[in-house]
């Protein structure tokens, strides 16, 4: 089972020894179809983004003007309506999927944590990534060959313990630390 959430941020735990734990509130969603594997269109709420395609969903399924975003994941439900949250209760281990901080355009020495030279004058060798190919053979830059470039905003899966869940409020809270900024939307899946 999918839930989408939405990240609040880090705290600890009050216990000795005090735990590092990741807070995720789980959106409120409604389950639009479902089909013979579970599988099932989702509408929940993100912003205000609203177009004719969007009206046309809220229409069909007799949506609120809230649930403005759909997407497809595997549900514990078998007919449509509210997402069925109960499985959340009994979860002891959580696939957690996020997109992690996006950096841009990085050099060497951020990307991949290399030294770089000597920072006095004259040394004209500082965050440069240095020599990468062979002059006679292969006589090309080697596939992989770590360089600078785009850095972060990737897929990050990591699995966590649920330290507890309160489903009153929808609030996760995850053991250790999970990819992305604050406020973040992403994934959770139960791990049996």
């Amino acid at each position: 089972m999918e839930y989408i959430v939405e990240k609040i941020g880090m705290s600890r735990t009050i216990a000795v020894p005090s735990i590092p734990v990741t807070l995720l509130k789980v959106l409120d969603a409604k389950v639009c179809e479902v089909n013979e594997s579970k599988r099932a269109l989702v509408a929940y709420s993100r912003g205000k983004k609203i177009n004719k395609a969007i009206a046309g969903q809220q229409k069909k399924y007799s949506l609120s003007a809230e649930f403005n975003r759909f997407t497809t994941m595997d549900v514990a439900n078998d007919a449509v309506g509210d997402l069925d949250m109960a499985p959340l209760g009994e979860a002891k281990k959580l696939k957690v999927s996020f997109n992690s901080k996006g950096r841009g355009f990085a050099g060497v020495i951020k990307r991949h944590g290399f030294a770089g030279g000597p920072g006095g004058h004259g040394s004209r060798f500082h965050r440069a990534p240095g020599s990468i190919g062979n002059c006679e053979w292969p006589g090309r830059v080697q596939k992989g060959k770590k360089m600078p470039g785009h850095y972060g905003n990737v897929k990050v899966t990591v699995k966590n313990e649920v330290v507890s869940y309160d489903a009153e409020n929808g609030i996760l809270a995850l053991k250790g630390a999970v990819a992305g900024p604050n406020g973040a939307m992403g994934r959770v899946r139960i791990v049996k």
